[in-house]
């Protein structure tokens, strides 16, 4: 049976997520309008949060921090986080070029998505679910802690070192309840730790988190 569940939302239409599941390079219907709606949204529900949090900022002050809130960066991390990539349909030379990892496609997605539950359930469910994805980041500001995937691929970038591979080993456990086991693999070190959750991404930060720390103390020893 298809899953028709996205971002929290189960859609009356799944013509809808299909759509916005659709880069252009896959087909004639796909996920640009939305994307376009979806921007539109996503500014006017994050601008909104941000105005609530944060009471005494500037024009210039919430301006800037909508601006790092909703840049292509931030909106693929959201992105990986909630495995989008792994649900997008993309012509053969995207897919052959990896651009379920691009971040430019996975934001267009997010967005896209984010318009696609605007038409499926209103005004109000895709208020929720944005305030919902970027409350925690508003609050912080711009000082949004990076999770252990992105340190850890930061750190090895910034010593031009292969960046970690990771590997799933397992999947296991009830429909409802699935438990993900992957492997996080650091070529330059010679290290391979394990990790578990209750989807792929989480196994991946348990992995990143252990391999991280182990690749910080060897580098440590060196110095």
């Amino acid at each position: 049976m298809a899953n028709h569940r996205f971002l929290g939302h189960a859609f009356a239409d799944p013509r809808l997520l299909e759509q916005a599941l659709t880069h252009r390079s896959a087909g004639h219907v796909n996920n640009e309008r939305l994307e376009f709606l979806g921007d539109a949204l996503l500014n006017l529900f994050v601008a909104e949060l941000i105005y609530e949090l944060h009471p005494r900022a500037s024009e210039g002050d919430m301006t800037r921090l909508r601006a790092a809130l909703v840049n292509g960066a931030s909106l693929a991390e959201i992105a990986r986080a909630a495995e989008i990539g792994d649900r997008l349909h993309l012509g053969p030379g995207e897919l052959k070029s990896g651009g379920f990892r691009r971040d430019s496609i996975l934001a267009d997605a997010l967005e896209a998505l984010l318009a696609a539950i605007y038409l499926d359930a209103g005004w109000e469910r895709c208020r929720e679910l944005v305030r919902e994805l970027f409350r925690a980041r508003a609050a912080a500001g711009e000082k949004t802690p990076k999770d252990a995937k992105t340190r850890l691929q930061e750190l090895l970038q910034a010593r031009n070192l292969p960046l970690p591979v990771y590997e799933l080993v397992a999947v296991g456990g009830e429909d409802h309840a699935r438990v993900f086991d992957v492997a996080c693999h650091v070529a330059e070190f010679s290290i391979t730790t394990g990790g578990s959750g209750t989807s792929r991404r989480a196994a991946e930060q348990a992995a990143a988190e252990l391999a991280l720390a182990q690749v910080q103390a060897r580098l440590s020893h060196a110095d």
